[in-house]
């Protein structure tokens, strides 16, 4: 499955779930701004910008705003890409309550006349258990994106990731996580600090956290099939190099057997090694279980009989 499509599948999941108390849409808007909005100044205004692709997310984040602050946004641009078919939305939010908004979401400190970007994630809005939960939806929704192993590509493996605009706040995230045992790594990627998680494991962790069952079930179904096709490529290369051994044990036999025919002649050999002999040069294709049922003898036995044969034509190249 693309990228694209589960990750999609998961936030809808996500969104279908909702957010019920005030403080935890809060913790959600702020964590969404953090990761895909941007703080802007027109002449004495303050305001903010969210970009996304995804109108039914954007519906969502509206609602948020409209129900914690009446506030009103306007798209300021809409367009598609024509090589992905991709959407992207810019909302705007440029009011007289602007400045307020991003002072209760944790983004900006006002003090008296003086405005202060904070560059972490304010703890006040991770008070209670389940504003941090919401605080790690809200991230995933604005620029989370999470990618299976695909099954033609041996290398392919899980990745989710969540973008964040600074490292301060990225790491602040970590934190987060690591307080439900989830270790992720950051790393900084074009001017922005990536967080993310490269095990089947820590994913399943962080959805479960956030109640995707779905995608859960998903990662479980991806990870069989995954064992599956690695079971049967195993046994394959099994059954490739039995074959390869048996092909070169079979060479080495038909060898040995035209160096005693050469030599000294079969009709040298007794009785058991030249009908042994015999029949070997007379199907060469034949499997060693073949060849004993054909011979009407055990394959231990027939195994003795073709390494006697190898070691006397050993023992006559070398007189």
């Amino acid at each position: 499955m693309a990228k694209g499509n589960f990750t999609v599948e998961v936030k809808k999941e996500l969104l279908r779930k909702g957010l019920e108390n005030a403080c935890c849409k809060t913790a959600a808007l702020s964590a969404f701004l953090r990761t895909t909005g941007s703080v802007l100044r027109s002449g004495s205004q303050i305001g903010f910008e969210f970009v996304t692709e995804s109108e039914y997310i954007a519906e969502f984040v509206i609602a948020l705003l409209e129900d914690l602050f009446g506030a009103e946004l306007k798209v300021v641009q809409a367009t598609a890409d024509a090589r992905n078919g991709r959407n992207r939305l810019v909302f705007q939010c440029l009011s007289s309550r602007s400045l307020y908004i991003l002072s209760e979401l944790g983004i900006l400190s006002v003090n008296g006349e003086e405005l202060m970007l904070n560059l972490g994630i304010d703890r006040y809005l991770l008070e209670n258990e389940c504003c941090r939960r919401a605080y790690i939806l809200g991230a995933f929704l604005g620029s989370g994106s999470c990618t299976l192993p695909k099954m033609e590509e041996a290398r392919s493996g899980y990745h989710l990731e969540i973008v964040f605009s600074g490292k301060t706040v990225a790491d602040d995230f970590c934190e987060i996580l690591a307080e439900y045992e989830i270790l992720a790594k950051c790393v900084l990627r074009k001017g922005s600090s990536v967080v993310y998680l490269k095990s089947r494991e820590s994913i399943s962790d962080f959805f479960s956290l956030l109640g995707a069952e779905k995608a859960i079930e998903k990662l479980d179904e991806r990870a069989e099939e995954k064992d599956v096709r690695n079971h049967i490529n195993r046994v394959a290369n099994c059954l490739q190099k039995n074959l390869d051994k048996s092909l070169e044990a079979s060479v080495k036999q038909i060898q040995a057997i035209r160096t005693i025919d050469s030599v000294i002649g079969l009709s040298e050999l007794d009785e058991t090694l030249r009908e042994t002999a015999v029949a070997r040069l007379a199907d060469k294709e034949l499997s060693l279980k073949e060849l004993a049922e054909r011979l009407q003898v055990s394959k231990s036995c027939l195994n003795h009989r073709l390494r006697k044969l190898v070691k006397i034509a050993e023992e006559l190249s070398e007189d």
